[in-house]
């Protein structure tokens, strides 16, 4: 632009100015013009023709990748849109994906979504080659994350995502990018409670990672597959690979933007519940001490919220009232400030449960049937029986038992429906004690549940379900003068253990045989 130009415009704009069309904000030559008022901006916008109005776009869009790449940086977003206006679908494309991933470093979910969802939108202008379907490919990806946090792992339009997202790698022929897309599935079929589905898509995605031989995605494959068999119950084989997770992990190479979990620290906490089940309640505190220190070292606060859910169930499996409370109170406190209605509503049952325990038992019961209500309305349509289980053990603390055994049957139909079966043995245990609680009629009932929990927790080799439903019968046995085969029940089980005599049900335990040994 030359001189005169310059001063042409100069001119025009002080006219503008005087109109009181446009404000003035500094001095020439470094003023800023606004227009007075949004609608005159957008008649004077419309005023250009569709292509003029295309070149001024990426007109703006170039000038700025030349002259300000720190705002190209901070503010793909920006680009993004200009492109968009301009009508250059492939950098627009490029720009859009690189602000959603850029937001999700923020934990900015809602924003992800939005730029996401715009990219999608530029597709829809564009032909069908295979780079439009590559570019809509990692768009649907990344828009998994996001749209999962906001809207619920098990959300109808979350597994529409991720099954567009498989017929587009499969079609792409893109295994490696199947993995996530598999993966995106698994988490929707495992919180719905569909676990035979959600078993074959894990065993599926591990044989695809060791053909494609990523040892980072390894991890989080053996993470899906541990944690899937631990739902199922069939905690050896889960062990094996929470296992082999946590070896291969290292922590200093992780990418918690990248996804809603971090698998290392999901592997960890996970194989504490389920060495905690097995019988080794001293090396599943280490675990969980370890998982939280770690997370709480993080600044990504859907991993640390997803860390302090297990550590919640892992305080709540060992009786650690207090402590149960405290996780799921944190829990509340970040997925409050962060937008994450998922991990809300599940924090809701551990606390009521902690309330019940505690004497507040009307408290406690309304605030976890609130929080499983309302996981329904987050995107699950199933809630875990070990949820209703808790739901009934408020009743109980409460009063209740005769509704707190209503739910129980709720709880075994569903364990029984979906194969949900890691908290089996203590669902028929509650009953028992329920029954109990009910009348003293009810013994024999209440014996033959007991029965059923040993029968389910040997067969599952759960040690620790094992323990306490021995000592509940044990229990009973004493009380109806039955002392040497209470003895007889009880110790074996516990001269099992050889670590963990300071937890609660060791302690208990112990109690319960020096009575009978008197």
């Amino acid at each position: 632009m030359t001189a005169e130009d310059e001063e042409t415009v100069r001119q025009e704009l002080q006219q503008l100015v005087g109109a009181e069309v446009l404000y003035q904000r500094g001095l020439p030559p470094q003023a800023m013009y606004v227009f007075k008022h949004a609608l005159i901006q957008d008649a004077a916008y419309q005023s250009l023709l569709k292509r003029t109005r295309q070149q001024y776009h990426q007109h703006i869009a170039q000038v700025l990748e030349a002259q300000f790449p720190e705002t190209v940086a901070m503010q793909p977003e920006l680009l993004a849109h200009h492109y968009t206006e301009a009508g250059l679908g492939a950098p627009a494309l490029d720009y859009w994906q690189r602000a959603g991933e850029q937001a999700l470093q923020r934990s900015a979910h809602v924003e992800a979504i939005s730029h996401l969802r715009k990219g999608l939108e530029v597709l829809q202008g564009l032909p069908t080659t295979p780079e439009r379907l590559q570019h809509e490919m990692q768009l649907q990806l990344t828009l998994g994350m996001p749209l999962s946090a906001t809207r619920g792992y098990a959300a109808p339009e979350v597994a529409q995502l991720y099954r567009r997202a498989q017929a587009l790698c499969q079609r792409l022929g893109e295994t490696p990018q199947l993995i996530p897309a598999l993966l995106g599935l698994w988490r929707f079929y495992s919180i719905r409670g569909e676990l035979g589905i959600a078993r074959e898509l894990a065993e599926q995605c591990l044989l695809l990672t060791q053909r494609v031989g990523d040892p980072a995605r390894l991890i989080v494959v053996h993470d899906v597959l541990g944690e899937t068999l631990f739902f199922l119950g069939e905690f050896l084989r889960a062990r094996a690979h929470l296992e082999q997770a946590v070896a291969l992990y290292d922590p200093q190479r992780r990418r918690p933007h990248r996804a809603l979990t971090d698998p290392g620290l999901s592997s960890l906490s996970m194989l504490a519940g389920n060495l905690w089940i097995l019988g080794y309640p001293a090396q599943a505190q280490q675990q969980i001490t370890t998982a939280l220190r770690q997370a709480e070292a993080l600044t990504h606060p859907h991993v640390l919220a997803g860390v302090w859910l297990i550590a919640a169930h892992c305080f709540q499996l060992w009786r650690d009232v207090r402590m149960t409370q405290v996780q799921a109170e944190a829990i509340m406190t970040v997925a409050t400030e962060q937008g994450l209605p998922v991990w809300l509503s599940e924090a809701a049952v551990f606390v009521g449960w902690a309330q019940a325990l505690q004497g507040q038992g009307a408290a406690g019961v309304a605030r976890s049937q609130h929080g499983v209500a309302t996981r329904k309305a987050v995107g699950s349509d199933l809630a875990q029986p070990v949820y209703l289980g808790m739901v009934a053990e408020a009743h109980a603390c409460a009063g209740q038992p005769t509704t707190g055994l209503t739910v129980l049957a709720d709880a075994l139909v569903l364990a029984n429906t979906t194969g949900d079966r890691w908290g089996e043995a203590e669902l028929h245990r509650l009953r028992g004690t329920l029954l109990l609680a009910v009348s003293a009629d009810y013994a024999r009932e209440a014996e033959a549940c007991f029965h059923q929990a040993l029968t389910v927790a040997r067969r599952q080799e759960a040690k620790a379900w094992e323990l306490r439903t021995a000592t509940s019968l044990s229990r009973l046995w004493q009380q109806q003068g039955k002392r040497a085969e209470a003895y007889a029940l009880l110790a074996p089980i516990y001269g099992w253990f050889t670590e963990g005599f300071d937890t609660a049900d060791l302690q208990e335990a112990k109690i319960l045989l020096e009575e009978l040994a008197g």
